[in-house]
């Protein structure tokens, strides 16, 4: 017992010692949660509460310009100029403007286009009444809609998708008008056919969740386990340092001529790195239950098994800290500990769904993704944050994680009894 309580003094001291990199072990993580739920989060509002810029062209002055210009005008979604200080601008000029990043959308209805529209529903319906049709024109009514070069595809789809839903609600409106002075026109008693429709489908949108389910999906409870994940694993960084640097000066060779044993040595750096990935783990959880919230942040929910999420806390550390052993025992130098472990921690992260959700990758790179420890446990604490689920759940996970931490011990056991052979 002398003996282990020794060798837990040495590596708590190696470890306090290099006071930057502890400092770093705690403050990354911790900052990486603040600020990417920050961002997360304020995307979010973003969309809810800001308003997007966009510059609208108004050429018709007629029935449906003055429709459209209405519609966007209620909605929630654009802000609507009409003017820059006063004065309108051209078709030209709104491209510009737009390609300059000083309006996110500019929409640019042409001349005449009521009366584009109502001559193409009424060829469509003397055709339908009569039978004949009509020599009205049959090209489509095209509205251009200008789009900021440096928007994302995805919201460059949503704009236009929120375009052409109102473009066809008007189209619609104007159907349906059209209609009843055709039905007016035939039958003795007047008919009123102008209807709205609008309030006939309602969507309603939530998450999906089970019966016991009583958590709330945001940005906070995507974030805090995720963050959590990269964190805890970057401690191989320090973990593979630490034991590099006890070979170089000698360290390692005398503790192994005394009565030593080489699981002792493992153990000891075992239970005092799972004291640092815990409290690692303890700093994103306390900071998401009590900090996010006085930022206007969300707050974190732990769900209903504590037990379960010890568990997962346990068992992704382990597998952290077996990561690190097994880069500690085959680097032979710092430097090639250092870079090895950063980097793929870094590919592990990203395959792991950490920074991009695997449901978005190429099926390839989902299934690549399952052999990340970080994809496990990211999975396993997900699943009690954001699914509310329970210690069976995540069991799955738990033992993949066990099992990848029994398998990095083999490894570092094998590399020294082959140091020691050769």
């Amino acid at each position: 017992m002398k003996r282990f309580k020794a060798l837990l003094y040495k590596d708590f001291l190696l470890l306090v010692r290099d006071f930057w990199g502890l400092t770093l072990l705690f403050v990354m993580p911790w900052a990486l949660v603040l600020l990417m739920t920050y961002l997360q989060d304020s995307t979010f509002r973003t969309l809810d509460e800001t308003r997007i810029p966009v510059y609208l062209l108004n050429a018709d002055r007629d029935s449906l310009g003055d429709m459209i210009s209405r519609q966007l005008h209620a909605g929630s979604i654009f802000e609507i100029h009409t003017d820059i200080k006063g004065k309108s601008l051209t078709e030209k000029e709104v491209e510009e403007h737009v390609a300059k990043g000083d309006f996110l959308m500019g929409i640019i209805i042409p001349e005449q286009s009521t009366q584009h529209l109502r001559s193409s529903v009424s060829r469509i319906i003397d055709q339908a009444f009569t039978g004949i049709s009509s020599p009205y024109p049959s090209e489509p009514l095209t509205i251009k809609i200008l789009i900021d070069p440096t928007t994302k595809s995805s919201f460059r789809t949503s704009l236009a998708a929120a375009m052409k839903e109102n473009a066809l609600a008007i189209q619609n409106k104007l159907l349906f008008r059209e209609i009843n002075k055709q039905v007016n026109q035939l039958t003795p008693m007047p008919v009123n056919l102008n209807i709205d429709t609008g309030g006939m489908i309602a969507i309603q949108e939530s998450y999906a969740q089970s019966t016991d389910a009583k958590i709330i999906p945001n940005s906070t409870q995507h974030n805090v386990p995720a963050w959590s994940m990269f964190a805890i694993f970057f401690i191989v960084i320090s973990l593979a340092g630490n034991m590099i640097r006890e070979r170089e000066i000698g360290c390692y060779n005398r503790l192994m001529t005394m009565p030593c044993s080489f699981h002792l040595y493992l153990l000891s750096k075992i239970c005092i790195y799972l004291t640092v990935c815990l409290l690692q783990l303890c700093l994103m959880i306390v900071t998401g239950m009590y900090l996010t919230p006085l930022i206007g942040l969300p707050a974190l929910k732990l769900g209903h098994s504590i037990l379960a999420l010890c568990i997962v806390s346990a068992a992704a550390s382990l597998a952290a800290i077996g990561y690190g052993l097994a880069i500690g025992s085959l680097a032979r130098t710092n430097q090639q500990a250092s870079v090895f472990g950063a980097v793929s921690v870094v590919i592990l992260a990203a395959i792991g769904g950490v920074w991009i959700p695997t449901f978005i990758m190429p099926h390839f790179m989902q299934i690549i993704s399952r052999i990340s420890p970080l994809n496990w446990g990211l999975n396993g604490f997900n699943d009690l944050f954001v699914r509310d689920a329970g210690t069976m759940a995540v069991m799955p996970y738990i033992l993949a994680l066990l099992l990848f931490f029994s398998i990095t011990l083999i490894i570092s056991y094998w590399m020294n009894r082959r140091r020691r052979v050769i």
